[in-house]
């Protein structure tokens, strides 16, 4: 385990899913669930969509080094552009998302079966996203499965603790498209260290 690439993969995820829908459907959830529930279900759903993205990254370590690389900084300049295109979407305009498709799929449950209704919208919510693609491509890069795995669930379980208890506040001080720029740069600058180490 390597507590440098846990650092990194939470910073690099944090900063990712900051802005991203799953952060949205976390906060409407907890609107109409309990919010430990709806945390409970939700940290289920990133701990298994989290694993096969790791798993999906050990495997495409069996690939030559150097064409780990160029995929891993391909998906992470890719994660940039689009970042950053839905920053410009969300730019300037009059209203952000609210999450509000998210409260349509949300069954009127009690009980126990909230943290299950949550963990069902979040996992086809969170499928092929962005910070899963991330994940992918840090354990692919490292080859540290496991330190990849904690550092990413920990910042998916942070950003879902923060939208369940802050999320409405936080979208006051701090506008999505501000977060978009920001993970933008993240993953620029991923990409280009990955790409420099191919290079050097």
């Amino acid at each position: 385990m390597d507590t440098t690439v846990i650092a990194l993969a939470f910073a690099a995820i944090f900063v990712v899913e900051l802005p991203d829908k799953t952060f949205l459907a976390t906060l409407v959830l907890s609107t109409k669930y309990r919010p430990f529930f709806v945390w409970l279900g939700v940290g289920a759903a990133f701990a298994i969509q989290t694993l096969i993205a790791v798993v999906i990254g050990g495997v495409a370590t069996l690939l030559p080094t150097d064409l780990i690389q160029i995929i891993a900084a391909l998906l992470f300049f890719g994660g940039s552009i689009l970042l950053f295109i839905e920053g410009r979407r969300h730019h300037g305009t009059a209203t952000e998302e609210d999450g509000s498709e998210f409260a349509d799929k949300a069954k009127d449950v009690r009980g126990f079966r909230q943290v299950v209704a949550s963990f069902m919208v979040l996992f086809a919510a969170e499928w092929g996203d962005l910070s899963q693609l991330l994940s992918v491509s840090l354990a692919a890069r490292y080859d540290e499965p496991v330190s990849v795995f904690i550092g990413s669930w920990a910042a998916l379980l942070t950003v879902s603790g923060l939208a369940v208890l802050l999320g409405r506040t936080l979208l006051r001080f701090i506008k999505l498209h501000v977060l978009h720029y920001a993970g933008a740069v993240v993953c620029l600058v991923l990409g280009v260290l990955t790409l420099v180490e191919v290079l050097a």
